[in-house]
Formats: C-alpha cells, sequence, structure tokens
C-alpha cells in the first residue's frame, strides 16, 4: 500500500509486553505528553522533542517480525509518552497494522482529543483503524483533574462518550492513589460514566507504586508524592468494588486476563521500557 512520509518520535520498543491490551503485544512507547500527572513514571517521555525519528514503514516492518508471537489476539499496542500528539504518524503507522490484519490498540488519556478541526476528522479515520482503545481516566472531578494533571478532564469524558457512541471498544484504567484518586464520591462517578457508555469491555485500578521515582531524578524534577504509599490490598479491593470490577474478568466476555500487571499503566506509567 501507498504511504506517506510522515515521521514519528519513538521513545522507546517493548518486544514482549503482556499488560497492554490482548494477549501477547509488541508495545511502541511515543515521545511527547502535555500532562503532568503527579504520579507519571515515565516523566522522561513529556518533553516533545528527542526521542528517535522512525517512518510508520520502517517501524511496522521491524515490528512485524515478531508477528508469530501474536495469540490469543496479541498485536501492537501504541502507548507514550500521549500516542494521540502524533495521530498522523499513528494513523499510517496502524493503517500498515490492518492491512496485515494485526489487531490495533492505542493506550492514551485522551488529552489532545477535541470536536474541533482538523483532529476530529484525523481521529474518525484513526478509530477506523483501531481495534481497542485503553483509556486512563485518572480522575473525575476537574478541579482535582487539573491539580493532578494540570489539564482538564472534560474533553477526556467526551472523548469516552464519542468512543462509545461510535461503538469503539474501550478498556478504562483508573490509578488509585492513596488520599489523591481513591474519593468514593470520584469513584462513584466513575462506575456511573462506566454504565453509561455502551462498549467498555474491562475497568482495571493500577494501583500507585513508586518504581519510577528515580527518573524524575534523573530530569531534576522535584517529585511530588514523596508521601504518597501504594493502596493497601483493601484499598484495591474497596476501590474494586466501587466500580463493579471482578477480578481478571473481561466486563463483556468474561475472558481471563491471567497476564495482567497491575503495575503497568498506560499514559507514561509503564516500569519495562526497552529499546
Amino acid at each position: 500500500m501507498e504511504t506517506t512520509k510522515v515521521m514519528g518520535k519513538v521513545h522507546s520498543l517493548e518486544s514482549f509486553g503482556a499488560a497492554d491490551g490482548p494477549g501477547l503485544r509488541y508495545v511502541v512507547f511515543l515521545q511527547g505528553c502535555h500532562m503532568r500527572c503527579k504520579y507519571c513514571h515515565n516523566p522522561e517521555t513529556w518533553s516533545l522533542e528527542g526521542g528517535e525519528e522512525w517512518s510508520a514503514k520502517d517501524l511496522f516492518d521491524k515490528v512485524y517480525r515478531y508477528k508469530n508471537y501474536w495469540k490469543n489476539g496479541g498485536g501492537i499496542t501504541v502507548s507514550g509518552g500521549e500516542p494521540l500528539l502524533q495521530i498522523d504518524f499513528l494513523i499510517e503507522f496502524f493503517k500498515l497494522a490492518k492491512a496485515k490484519g494485526v489487531h490495533t490498540t492505542i493506550d492514551t488519556a485522551g488529552n489532545p482529543f477535541t470536536m474541533e478541526e482538523p483532529f476530529i476528522s484525523k481521529f474518525n479515520e484513526l478509530m477506523e483503524v483501531t481495534d481497542l482503545f485503553m483509556l486512563d481516566i485518572k480522575e473525575m472531578d476537574e478541579a482535582k483533574h487539573k491539580e493532578l494533571t494540570k489539564w482538564t478532564n472534560s474533553n477526556i469524558i467526551a472523548m469516552a462518550k464519542y468512543l462509545s457512541d461510535n461503538g469503539k471498544a474501550m478498556w478504562i484504567r483508573h490509578v488509585l492513589v492513596p488520599d489523591l484518586t481513591d474519593g468514593e464520591k470520584e469513584l462513584n462517578e466513575l462506575k456511573a460514566l462506566i454504565d453509561e457508555l455502551k462498549t467498555v469491555e474491562k475497568v482495571e485500578i493500577l494501583p500507585y507504586h513508586t518504581l519510577g521515582l528515580f527518573k524524575w531524578e534523573n530530569i531534576g524534577v522535584d517529585y511530588p508524592l514523596k508521601e504518597s504509599v501504594p493502596p493497601t490490598l483493601e484499598q484495591i479491593k474497596k476501590a474494586e468494588q466501587i466500580l463493579g470490577i471482578t477480578k481478571g474478568l473481561n466486563l463483556k466476555t468474561a475472558d481471563k486476563n491471567p497476564d495482567f500487571d497491575p503495575n503497568h499503566s498506560c499514559s507514561g506509567i509503564s516500569n519495562s521500557m526497552k529499546k
């Protein structure tokens, strides 16, 4: 198929990701993110500069060599950083994947989403070549979301509803930080949103951890959650109960997901990023 020469900025690559969508997956982490989440485990992906430049074709040719490992619904996941910041590259890359019948997943926090042009036309094109959207909803209360990330969440919630209205499969993820993102009111609001959406296949609680703290030190930025601790098992179970999560089960198909790693999240909360 004919492609244009859109270049993408890639932060890193992971050949065998087991917590980035269904099955075993090749994960591409793109460079760049506007959000400044207080618990981010990959702050080195924030900058819009840097990263290694790849054409969509060259990257796909490299990734596709691993196709024999993509069993049980596996395929390719693009994460970040925030992949929607490089939507032109993403469209071209996923078109190549779909031409080969590869399952495609985007791991996103939804921050760039807007109903305005030219983004929405590009997003519509992207939906046509994306099988699954893994959406990280960080906080339902808008003021708290701004305090947590420096950005509003209104467009993120709008994106979830737009995906639902267009019949696109979603997994919803929420990072649980004690005394920060574990409020009962906000979790109940998240449950109400999930119940409103028609295409959510799975909901996951991602327990906060501090394994990425050293990365903040490496880039010379003060880590704002030094006093925070990971949630207890009781706190996790309480959040799962509010959200109606049955451990390890898919909401729509009840498929087991034994490879899920609760410490691996979307939108820059990854523990093992390998070149």
